[in-house]
Protein backbone atom coordinates (compact mmCIF):
# COMPACT_ATOMS: atom_id res chain seq x y z
CA UNK A 1 0.00 0.00 0.00
CA UNK A 2 1.89 3.18 -1.13
CA UNK A 3 -0.17 6.44 -1.52
CA UNK A 4 -0.12 10.18 -0.63
CA UNK A 5 -3.55 11.55 1.12
CA UNK A 6 -4.26 15.02 1.35
CA UNK A 7 -6.99 16.19 3.45
CA UNK A 8 -8.39 19.89 2.79
CA UNK A 9 -8.45 21.91 5.77
CA UNK A 10 -12.07 23.31 6.01
CA UNK A 11 -14.70 23.55 9.19
CA UNK A 12 -18.02 21.72 8.11
CA UNK A 13 -21.09 23.01 10.49
CA UNK A 14 -24.24 21.05 10.40
CA UNK A 15 -26.65 23.07 11.42
CA UNK A 16 -30.57 21.67 11.26
CA UNK A 17 -32.82 25.03 11.78
CA UNK A 18 -30.16 27.21 12.70
CA UNK A 19 -28.24 28.40 9.85
CA UNK A 20 -28.41 31.97 10.46
CA UNK A 21 -26.73 31.52 13.68
CA UNK A 22 -24.62 29.51 12.36
CA UNK A 23 -23.31 31.86 9.51
CA UNK A 24 -22.48 33.97 12.32
CA UNK A 25 -20.71 32.50 14.49
CA UNK A 26 -18.40 31.66 11.26
CA UNK A 27 -18.13 34.89 10.36
CA UNK A 28 -17.04 36.13 14.04
CA UNK A 29 -14.23 33.38 13.85
CA UNK A 30 -12.92 34.59 10.69
CA UNK A 31 -13.22 38.47 12.05
CA UNK A 32 -15.15 39.50 9.31
CA UNK A 33 -16.71 42.82 9.55
CA UNK A 34 -18.13 43.48 5.90
CA UNK A 35 -19.56 40.81 4.24
CA UNK A 36 -20.62 40.35 0.54
CA UNK A 37 -23.20 38.22 0.04
CA UNK A 38 -23.78 36.06 -3.55
CA UNK A 39 -27.23 34.36 -4.01
CA UNK A 40 -29.35 33.84 -7.53
CA UNK A 41 -32.69 36.18 -7.30
CA UNK A 42 -34.31 33.31 -7.01
CA UNK A 43 -32.96 32.65 -3.28
CA UNK A 44 -32.92 35.97 -2.53
CA UNK A 45 -35.30 36.45 -0.09
CA UNK A 46 -33.51 33.22 2.03
CA UNK A 47 -30.07 34.52 2.00
CA UNK A 48 -31.71 38.04 3.23
CA UNK A 49 -32.93 36.33 6.29
CA UNK A 50 -30.13 34.52 7.04
CA UNK A 51 -27.21 37.50 6.75
CA UNK A 52 -29.83 39.98 8.28
CA UNK A 53 -27.93 40.24 11.77
CA UNK A 54 -24.98 40.28 9.29
CA UNK A 55 -22.88 43.48 8.68
CA UNK A 56 -24.04 43.01 4.94
CA UNK A 57 -21.79 45.38 2.15
CA UNK A 58 -23.12 43.85 -0.99
CA UNK A 59 -25.36 41.32 -2.24
CA UNK A 60 -24.71 40.27 -5.88
CA UNK A 61 -27.19 38.30 -7.53
CA UNK A 62 -25.83 37.57 -11.12
CA UNK A 63 -25.34 34.28 -11.05
CA UNK A 64 -24.95 32.20 -14.13
CA UNK A 65 -24.35 28.17 -14.52
CA UNK A 66 -20.77 27.15 -15.48
CA UNK A 67 -19.72 31.02 -14.29
CA UNK A 68 -18.88 32.95 -17.95
CA UNK A 69 -15.22 34.73 -17.26
CA UNK A 70 -17.35 38.07 -17.79
CA UNK A 71 -19.82 37.57 -14.77
CA UNK A 72 -16.75 36.45 -12.45
CA UNK A 73 -15.09 39.69 -13.21
CA UNK A 74 -18.20 41.56 -12.38
CA UNK A 75 -19.00 40.06 -9.28
CA UNK A 76 -14.84 40.51 -8.53
CA UNK A 77 -15.52 44.35 -9.15
CA UNK A 78 -18.01 44.19 -7.10
CA UNK A 79 -16.03 42.80 -4.20
CA UNK A 80 -13.93 45.82 -4.50
CA UNK A 81 -15.60 48.76 -4.20
CA UNK A 82 -17.48 48.06 -0.36
CA UNK A 83 -13.89 46.78 0.29
CA UNK A 84 -15.68 43.10 1.24
CA UNK A 85 -13.25 40.89 3.49
CA UNK A 86 -15.41 37.94 3.37
CA UNK A 87 -18.07 36.03 0.73
CA UNK A 88 -20.95 34.22 1.97
CA UNK A 89 -22.52 32.30 -0.45
CA UNK A 90 -26.12 31.06 -0.77
CA UNK A 91 -27.71 28.77 -3.13
CA UNK A 92 -26.18 25.87 -5.27
CA UNK A 93 -23.01 25.21 -7.15
CA UNK A 94 -23.20 28.19 -9.10
CA UNK A 95 -23.86 30.87 -6.25
CA UNK A 96 -21.06 28.77 -4.74
CA UNK A 97 -18.72 28.68 -8.02
CA UNK A 98 -18.93 32.40 -8.15
CA UNK A 99 -17.67 32.86 -4.94
CA UNK A 100 -14.97 30.92 -5.66
CA UNK A 101 -13.88 32.54 -8.80
CA UNK A 102 -14.33 35.98 -7.06
CA UNK A 103 -12.10 34.40 -4.40
CA UNK A 104 -9.52 32.77 -6.54
CA UNK A 105 -8.34 36.58 -7.27
CA UNK A 106 -8.89 38.58 -4.59
CA UNK A 107 -7.98 36.48 -1.75
CA UNK A 108 -11.76 36.36 0.50
CA UNK A 109 -12.50 33.77 2.38
CA UNK A 110 -15.54 31.94 1.41
CA UNK A 111 -18.47 30.86 3.93
CA UNK A 112 -20.99 28.80 1.86
CA UNK A 113 -24.46 27.68 2.36
CA UNK A 114 -25.35 24.94 0.16
CA UNK A 115 -29.24 24.58 -0.64
CA UNK A 116 -28.71 21.84 -3.28
CA UNK A 117 -26.07 18.50 -3.12
CA UNK A 118 -23.93 20.41 -5.62
CA UNK A 119 -20.47 19.90 -3.64
CA UNK A 120 -18.61 22.40 -4.72
CA UNK A 121 -18.25 23.86 -1.33
CA UNK A 122 -16.13 21.25 -0.27
CA UNK A 123 -13.52 21.33 -3.39
CA UNK A 124 -10.65 23.33 -4.04
CA UNK A 125 -11.76 23.32 -8.00
CA UNK A 126 -12.96 26.28 -9.74
CA UNK A 127 -14.16 26.66 -13.17
CA UNK A 128 -14.68 29.43 -15.70
CA UNK A 129 -16.82 29.38 -19.28
CA UNK A 130 -15.44 31.70 -21.92
CA UNK A 131 -17.63 31.32 -24.74
CA UNK A 132 -18.34 27.91 -25.18
CA UNK A 133 -15.05 26.59 -23.30
CA UNK A 134 -15.23 25.91 -19.55
CA UNK A 135 -11.71 25.62 -17.84
CA UNK A 136 -11.24 24.23 -14.84
CA UNK A 137 -8.54 24.87 -12.54
CA UNK A 138 -7.67 24.52 -8.64
CA UNK A 139 -6.23 26.69 -6.05
CA UNK A 140 -6.39 26.66 -1.91
CA UNK A 141 -8.17 29.91 -2.53
CA UNK A 142 -10.47 28.64 -4.32
CA UNK A 143 -12.22 26.19 -0.73
CA UNK A 144 -14.58 27.59 1.18
CA UNK A 145 -13.23 28.41 4.63
CA UNK A 146 -16.28 26.96 6.00
CA UNK A 147 -19.58 25.16 5.15
CA UNK A 148 -23.18 25.94 6.93
CA UNK A 149 -25.28 22.95 6.06
CA UNK A 150 -29.02 23.27 6.87
CA UNK A 151 -30.60 20.02 5.62
CA UNK A 152 -33.97 22.71 6.30
CA UNK A 153 -33.44 24.88 4.02
CA UNK A 154 -33.95 21.83 0.63
CA UNK A 155 -37.14 21.27 2.11
CA UNK A 156 -38.43 23.65 -0.99
CA UNK A 157 -36.23 22.63 -3.19
CA UNK A 158 -38.30 21.26 -6.43
CA UNK A 159 -38.24 16.88 -6.27
CA UNK A 160 -36.73 16.87 -9.61
CA UNK A 161 -33.67 19.32 -9.08
CA UNK A 162 -33.09 17.56 -5.59
CA UNK A 163 -32.44 14.29 -7.55
CA UNK A 164 -30.81 15.63 -10.36
CA UNK A 165 -28.46 17.10 -7.81
CA UNK A 166 -28.21 13.97 -5.42
CA UNK A 167 -26.86 12.39 -8.69
CA UNK A 168 -24.34 14.83 -9.26
CA UNK A 169 -23.50 14.01 -5.86
CA UNK A 170 -22.96 10.03 -6.69
CA UNK A 171 -20.84 11.12 -9.96
CA UNK A 172 -18.73 12.92 -7.50
CA UNK A 173 -18.26 9.14 -5.68
CA UNK A 174 -18.12 7.53 -9.09
CA UNK A 175 -14.96 9.33 -10.37
CA UNK A 176 -13.52 9.54 -6.81
CA UNK A 177 -13.11 5.68 -6.96
CA UNK A 178 -10.91 6.04 -10.54
CA UNK A 179 -9.59 9.32 -10.67
CA UNK A 180 -6.25 10.12 -11.54
CA UNK A 181 -4.90 10.61 -7.56
CA UNK A 182 -7.48 8.32 -6.26
CA UNK A 183 -6.32 6.56 -3.01
CA UNK A 184 -7.76 3.74 -1.15
CA UNK A 185 -8.98 6.72 1.33
CA UNK A 186 -11.49 8.31 -1.13
CA UNK A 187 -12.65 4.94 -1.76
CA UNK A 188 -13.71 4.40 2.02
CA UNK A 189 -15.15 7.80 2.00
CA UNK A 190 -17.36 7.08 -1.56
CA UNK A 191 -18.61 3.81 0.29
CA UNK A 192 -20.18 6.01 2.99
CA UNK A 193 -20.77 9.17 0.68
CA UNK A 194 -23.05 6.10 -1.41
CA UNK A 195 -24.76 4.48 1.64
CA UNK A 196 -26.04 8.28 2.90
CA UNK A 197 -27.59 9.04 -0.48
CA UNK A 198 -28.56 5.54 -1.55
CA UNK A 199 -30.93 6.02 1.76
CA UNK A 200 -31.49 9.69 1.46
CA UNK A 201 -32.73 10.57 -1.72
CA UNK A 202 -35.19 7.53 -2.08
CA UNK A 203 -36.38 9.68 1.43
CA UNK A 204 -36.31 12.98 -0.39
CA UNK A 205 -38.28 11.80 -3.25
CA UNK A 206 -40.78 10.62 -0.91
CA UNK A 207 -41.51 13.26 1.46
CA UNK A 208 -39.33 16.10 -0.10
CA UNK A 209 -40.76 18.64 3.07
CA UNK A 210 -39.29 16.32 5.68
CA UNK A 211 -35.65 16.74 6.91
CA UNK A 212 -33.95 13.44 7.44
CA UNK A 213 -33.77 12.64 3.68
CA UNK A 214 -32.37 15.61 3.54
CA UNK A 215 -29.51 15.70 5.87
CA UNK A 216 -28.49 12.40 4.84
CA UNK A 217 -28.42 13.34 1.35
CA UNK A 218 -26.17 16.11 2.71
CA UNK A 219 -23.95 14.42 4.90
CA UNK A 220 -23.33 11.96 2.01
CA UNK A 221 -22.62 14.75 -0.53
CA UNK A 222 -20.22 16.57 1.76
CA UNK A 223 -18.55 12.82 1.87
CA UNK A 224 -18.54 12.42 -2.00
CA UNK A 225 -17.40 15.84 -2.90
CA UNK A 226 -14.39 15.36 -0.04
CA UNK A 227 -13.43 12.00 -2.39
CA UNK A 228 -13.63 13.79 -5.25
CA UNK A 229 -11.22 16.75 -4.43
CA UNK A 230 -8.92 14.23 -3.14
CA UNK A 231 -9.24 12.38 -5.85
CA UNK A 232 -9.35 14.38 -9.17
CA UNK A 233 -11.46 14.71 -11.57
CA UNK A 234 -12.29 11.73 -14.06
CA UNK A 235 -13.98 10.94 -17.15
CA UNK A 236 -17.18 11.77 -15.98
CA UNK A 237 -17.01 15.22 -15.05
CA UNK A 238 -14.25 15.83 -18.56
CA UNK A 239 -17.35 15.20 -20.25
CA UNK A 240 -19.76 17.13 -18.38
CA UNK A 241 -17.57 19.94 -18.45
CA UNK A 242 -17.44 19.86 -22.14
CA UNK A 243 -20.60 19.40 -22.76
CA UNK A 244 -21.73 21.69 -20.32
CA UNK A 245 -19.21 24.85 -21.54
CA UNK A 246 -20.09 24.10 -25.35
CA UNK A 247 -24.15 23.72 -25.11
CA UNK A 248 -25.18 25.68 -21.71
CA UNK A 249 -26.57 22.34 -20.61
CA UNK A 250 -28.49 22.50 -16.97
CA UNK A 251 -25.45 21.18 -14.78
CA UNK A 252 -26.82 18.72 -12.30
CA UNK A 253 -29.24 17.17 -15.09
CA UNK A 254 -25.98 16.45 -17.56
CA UNK A 255 -24.45 14.79 -14.63
CA UNK A 256 -27.50 12.71 -14.27
CA UNK A 257 -27.71 11.89 -17.67
CA UNK A 258 -23.94 10.91 -18.44
CA UNK A 259 -23.22 9.03 -14.91
CA UNK A 260 -24.83 5.73 -15.77
CA UNK A 261 -22.90 5.62 -19.14
CA UNK A 262 -19.39 6.01 -17.51
CA UNK A 263 -20.17 3.33 -14.94
CA UNK A 264 -20.93 0.98 -17.61
CA UNK A 265 -17.73 1.80 -19.70
CA UNK A 266 -15.20 1.75 -16.51
CA UNK A 267 -16.60 -0.75 -13.87
CA UNK A 268 -15.41 -4.17 -15.93
CA UNK A 269 -11.96 -2.60 -16.19
CA UNK A 270 -11.93 -1.63 -12.25
CA UNK A 271 -13.33 -4.92 -10.43
CA UNK A 272 -12.44 -3.26 -7.29
CA UNK A 273 -14.44 -0.43 -7.62
CA UNK A 274 -16.91 -2.09 -9.23
CA UNK A 275 -17.19 -4.71 -6.19
CA UNK A 276 -17.81 -1.58 -3.54
CA UNK A 277 -20.32 0.84 -5.48
CA UNK A 278 -22.02 -2.80 -5.67
CA UNK A 279 -21.91 -3.20 -1.97
CA UNK A 280 -23.27 0.43 -1.41
CA UNK A 281 -26.34 -0.16 -3.70
CA UNK A 282 -26.49 -4.04 -1.97
CA UNK A 283 -26.95 -4.93 -5.80
CA UNK A 284 -25.14 -8.05 -6.89
CA UNK A 285 -23.52 -4.96 -9.44
CA UNK A 286 -22.99 -1.66 -9.28
CA UNK A 287 -24.74 -0.83 -13.17
CA UNK A 288 -28.08 -2.53 -11.56
CA UNK A 289 -27.63 -0.85 -8.16
CA UNK A 290 -27.18 2.45 -10.16
CA UNK A 291 -30.37 1.43 -12.88
CA UNK A 292 -32.54 0.36 -9.79
CA UNK A 293 -32.20 3.76 -7.50
CA UNK A 294 -32.34 6.13 -10.61
CA UNK A 295 -35.40 4.06 -11.92
CA UNK A 296 -36.68 5.06 -7.72
CA UNK A 297 -35.89 8.48 -8.18
CA UNK A 298 -37.56 8.53 -12.11
CA UNK A 299 -33.88 10.24 -13.02
CA UNK A 300 -33.07 12.35 -16.10
CA UNK A 301 -32.35 9.77 -18.84
CA UNK A 302 -31.57 11.58 -21.84
CA UNK A 303 -28.81 14.33 -23.58
CA UNK A 304 -31.30 15.52 -26.12
CA UNK A 305 -33.88 16.32 -23.27
CA UNK A 306 -32.13 19.53 -21.93
CA UNK A 307 -30.62 21.47 -25.02
CA UNK A 308 -27.95 19.18 -27.05
CA UNK A 309 -27.88 19.02 -30.60
CA UNK A 310 -27.62 15.96 -32.25
CA UNK A 311 -24.53 17.28 -34.50
CA UNK A 312 -22.79 18.38 -30.80
CA UNK A 313 -21.89 14.39 -30.14
CA UNK A 314 -19.24 14.72 -33.61
CA UNK A 315 -18.30 18.32 -32.28
CA UNK A 316 -17.57 17.27 -28.39
CA UNK A 317 -15.97 14.08 -29.23
CA UNK A 318 -12.17 15.68 -30.02
CA UNK A 319 -12.63 17.89 -26.56
CA UNK A 320 -13.44 15.19 -24.88
CA UNK A 321 -11.21 12.79 -25.81
CA UNK A 322 -7.98 15.67 -25.34
CA UNK A 323 -9.21 16.21 -21.60
CA UNK A 324 -10.23 12.06 -20.28
CA UNK A 325 -7.35 11.49 -17.73
CA UNK A 326 -4.85 8.73 -18.76
CA UNK A 327 -5.31 6.49 -15.93
CA UNK A 328 -9.34 5.83 -16.80
CA UNK A 329 -10.04 2.19 -16.58
CA UNK A 330 -11.49 1.30 -19.77
CA UNK A 331 -8.81 2.28 -23.20
CA UNK A 332 -10.50 5.37 -24.77
CA UNK A 333 -10.95 6.17 -28.44
CA UNK A 334 -12.93 8.75 -30.20
CA UNK A 335 -15.18 5.98 -31.14
CA UNK A 336 -16.01 4.86 -27.89
CA UNK A 337 -16.35 8.18 -26.74
CA UNK A 338 -19.31 8.62 -29.77
CA UNK A 339 -21.25 5.75 -29.04
CA UNK A 340 -21.04 6.95 -25.16
CA UNK A 341 -22.44 10.28 -25.88
CA UNK A 342 -24.94 8.86 -28.51
CA UNK A 343 -26.72 6.58 -26.28
CA UNK A 344 -26.52 9.61 -23.43
CA UNK A 345 -28.07 11.64 -26.27
CA UNK A 346 -30.74 9.06 -26.95
CA UNK A 347 -31.19 7.99 -23.72
CA UNK A 348 -30.66 4.69 -24.20
CA UNK A 349 -30.03 1.75 -21.48
CA UNK A 350 -26.06 1.48 -20.66
CA UNK A 351 -24.60 -1.39 -21.47
CA UNK A 352 -21.21 -2.89 -19.86
CA UNK A 353 -17.94 -2.83 -21.64
CA UNK A 354 -16.15 -5.88 -21.54
CA UNK A 355 -12.56 -5.97 -21.85
CA UNK A 356 -11.33 -7.68 -24.61
CA UNK A 357 -10.00 -11.28 -24.16
CA UNK A 358 -6.19 -11.83 -25.02
CA UNK A 359 -5.63 -14.29 -28.12
CA UNK A 360 -4.76 -17.93 -27.31
CA UNK A 361 -0.82 -18.43 -28.26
Amino acid sequence: MRFAHETLPQRVVFAPNEAAGAIGDEVTRLGAERVMVITAPSSASLADALTDALRVAHVHDEVVAHVPVEVAERAREAAAKPRADALVSVGGGSATGLAKAVAVTAGLPVIAVPTTYAGSEATDVWGLTRGTTKTTGVDAKALPRAIVYDASLLRTLPVERSVASGLTALAHCVDAMWGPHADPIDRVLTGEAMRGLQQGLPAVKADPGGVKGHEQSLYGAYLAAVAFASAGSGLHHKICHVLGGMFHLPHAQTHAVVLPHVLALNTAHAPEAERRIAAAFASPNATEGLAALRARLDAPTALRDYGTPEDGITKAVDAIFAAAPSNNPAPLTPAKLTALLRAAWEGAVPRPSLPKKANPL
